[in-house]
Protein backbone atom coordinates (compact mmCIF):
# COMPACT_ATOMS: atom_id res chain seq x y z
CA UNK A 1 0.00 0.00 0.00
CA UNK A 2 1.48 3.32 -1.08
CA UNK A 3 1.58 6.01 1.57
CA UNK A 4 2.79 9.59 1.54
CA UNK A 5 3.47 11.03 4.98
CA UNK A 6 4.13 14.74 5.36
CA UNK A 7 5.81 16.43 8.30
CA UNK A 8 7.64 19.63 9.20
CA UNK A 9 4.78 22.08 9.32
CA UNK A 10 4.42 24.64 12.08
CA UNK A 11 3.99 28.27 12.98
CA UNK A 12 6.57 30.87 12.03
CA UNK A 13 6.84 34.61 11.77
CA UNK A 14 7.04 36.35 8.41
CA UNK A 15 10.53 36.05 7.01
CA UNK A 16 11.08 32.72 8.73
CA UNK A 17 11.87 29.33 7.25
CA UNK A 18 10.47 25.82 7.37
CA UNK A 19 11.39 22.58 5.66
CA UNK A 20 8.60 20.15 4.86
CA UNK A 21 9.29 16.49 4.19
CA UNK A 22 7.21 13.80 2.52
CA UNK A 23 8.18 10.22 3.23
CA UNK A 24 7.00 7.88 0.50
CA UNK A 25 6.25 4.29 1.50
CA UNK A 26 5.96 1.42 -1.00
CA UNK A 27 6.15 3.76 -4.00
CA UNK A 28 8.41 2.02 -6.49
CA UNK A 29 7.85 3.97 -9.71
CA UNK A 30 11.09 4.67 -11.55
CA UNK A 31 9.72 7.62 -13.51
CA UNK A 32 7.26 9.88 -11.73
CA UNK A 33 5.96 13.31 -10.94
CA UNK A 34 5.81 14.46 -7.33
CA UNK A 35 4.71 17.77 -6.00
CA UNK A 36 3.74 19.99 -3.13
CA UNK A 37 0.32 21.62 -3.05
CA UNK A 38 -1.28 23.92 -0.53
CA UNK A 39 -4.79 24.94 0.37
CA UNK A 40 -5.85 27.86 2.52
CA UNK A 41 -9.33 28.01 4.09
CA UNK A 42 -11.91 29.04 1.51
CA UNK A 43 -9.46 28.78 -1.37
CA UNK A 44 -8.74 26.21 -4.05
CA UNK A 45 -5.81 23.87 -3.78
CA UNK A 46 -2.76 25.45 -5.38
CA UNK A 47 0.30 23.80 -6.85
CA UNK A 48 3.49 25.06 -5.22
CA UNK A 49 6.35 22.99 -6.65
CA UNK A 50 6.85 19.86 -8.71
CA UNK A 51 9.67 17.44 -9.36
CA UNK A 52 9.88 15.11 -12.35
CA UNK A 53 12.14 12.06 -12.19
CA UNK A 54 13.09 10.38 -15.47
CA UNK A 55 14.43 7.09 -14.21
CA UNK A 56 17.42 5.74 -12.36
CA UNK A 57 19.26 5.12 -15.63
CA UNK A 58 19.58 8.86 -16.26
CA UNK A 59 19.30 10.14 -12.69
CA UNK A 60 17.86 13.26 -14.31
CA UNK A 61 15.08 15.35 -12.87
CA UNK A 62 13.32 18.65 -13.45
CA UNK A 63 11.63 21.07 -11.09
CA UNK A 64 8.90 23.66 -11.43
CA UNK A 65 7.47 26.35 -9.17
CA UNK A 66 4.49 28.58 -9.02
CA UNK A 67 5.49 32.21 -9.57
CA UNK A 68 4.87 33.38 -6.02
CA UNK A 69 7.49 31.05 -4.52
CA UNK A 70 10.26 31.36 -7.10
CA UNK A 71 13.52 32.27 -5.36
CA UNK A 72 12.11 31.38 -1.92
CA UNK A 73 11.17 27.67 -2.07
CA UNK A 74 13.30 24.72 -3.19
CA UNK A 75 11.98 21.23 -3.90
CA UNK A 76 14.38 18.30 -3.64
CA UNK A 77 14.27 14.53 -3.34
CA UNK A 78 16.50 12.06 -1.54
CA UNK A 79 16.08 8.89 -3.58
CA UNK A 80 17.94 6.70 -1.12
CA UNK A 81 15.59 7.68 1.70
CA UNK A 82 12.47 8.16 -0.47
CA UNK A 83 11.92 11.63 0.93
CA UNK A 84 10.60 14.63 -0.97
CA UNK A 85 11.44 17.93 0.70
CA UNK A 86 10.30 21.52 0.34
CA UNK A 87 12.62 24.13 1.79
CA UNK A 88 10.66 27.32 2.36
CA UNK A 89 12.49 30.57 3.04
CA UNK A 90 11.35 34.15 3.58
CA UNK A 91 7.85 32.96 4.37
CA UNK A 92 4.90 35.29 3.97
CA UNK A 93 1.44 35.22 5.57
CA UNK A 94 -0.03 34.25 2.19
CA UNK A 95 2.04 31.05 2.27
CA UNK A 96 -0.13 29.78 5.12
CA UNK A 97 -2.24 26.71 4.50
CA UNK A 98 -2.33 22.96 4.57
CA UNK A 99 0.50 21.55 2.50
CA UNK A 100 0.03 18.24 0.70
CA UNK A 101 2.44 15.92 -1.04
CA UNK A 102 1.33 14.08 -4.19
CA UNK A 103 2.81 11.43 -6.50
CA UNK A 104 1.89 10.04 -9.89
CA UNK A 105 3.13 9.12 -13.33
CA UNK A 106 4.61 11.45 -15.91
CA UNK A 107 1.75 11.00 -18.38
CA UNK A 108 0.11 14.35 -18.97
CA UNK A 109 3.10 16.29 -17.76
CA UNK A 110 4.41 17.44 -14.43
CA UNK A 111 3.60 21.02 -13.54
CA UNK A 112 2.04 23.00 -10.72
CA UNK A 113 -1.37 23.24 -12.42
CA UNK A 114 -1.69 19.49 -12.55
CA UNK A 115 -4.37 18.16 -10.18
CA UNK A 116 -4.57 14.46 -11.09
CA UNK A 117 -2.22 12.34 -9.04
CA UNK A 118 -2.42 8.71 -8.01
CA UNK A 119 -1.51 9.31 -4.39
CA UNK A 120 -1.88 12.12 -1.85
CA UNK A 121 -0.73 12.59 1.70
CA UNK A 122 -2.92 13.87 4.52
CA UNK A 123 -1.11 17.19 4.79
CA UNK A 124 0.86 19.29 7.25
CA UNK A 125 -0.21 22.75 8.42
CA UNK A 126 1.91 25.84 7.84
CA UNK A 127 0.98 29.10 9.56
CA UNK A 128 2.87 32.32 8.93
CA UNK A 129 1.87 35.20 11.16
CA UNK A 130 3.31 37.83 13.45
Amino acid sequence: QVQLVESGGGSVQPGGSLTLTCKTLNYTADKFCMGWFRQAPGKEREGVATLSAFGAATDAFATGYTDSVVGRFIITRDGAKNILSLQMNNLRPEDSGMYYCAAGGLSGGCYTRRRTFDFWGLGTQVTVSS
